[in-house]
């Protein structure tokens, strides 16, 4: 004996809304972090300008239940070709994500 249930296509459709309005709030809370690491790395002294790009992992995370755990950075600066500001910067983002050296990777910008 089968037994078949039809599942509407309105209920899939909202499963992906909702997915594609999570991932965009998820991407959203990323850039901000983001900009703001920029606008902070960009004050301290010998860094220049700088892009940042978090990479993250869903889960509990570190900034309330729900976010994404922040997993890895990359950090091109223009003054990463100094290893006292490379070390600054170093620090600073394993303070602020609470991550290990080995998960951040400093290059200098051309």
């Amino acid at each position: 004996m089968v037994i078949a249930f039809p599942i509407s296509k309105t209920e899939t459709e909202t499963e992906n809304q909702n997915f594609s309005t999570t991932t965009g709030e998820n991407m959203e809370t990323k850039t901000d972090l983001e900009m703001k690491l920029e606008d902070l790395l960009k004050n301290v002294e010998g860094v220049g300008n700088v892009k940042v790009m978090l990479m993250t992992e869903s889960g509990q995370g570190l900034y309330g239940s729900g976010g994404n755990e922040v997993t890895g950075v990359l950090i091109v600066a223009e003054g990463a070709d100094n290893s006292v500001t490379v070390r600054k910067i170093q620090e600073a983002v394993m303070a602020l994500f609470q991550i290990d050296a080995h998960k951040i990777r400093i290059m200098k910008m051309k």
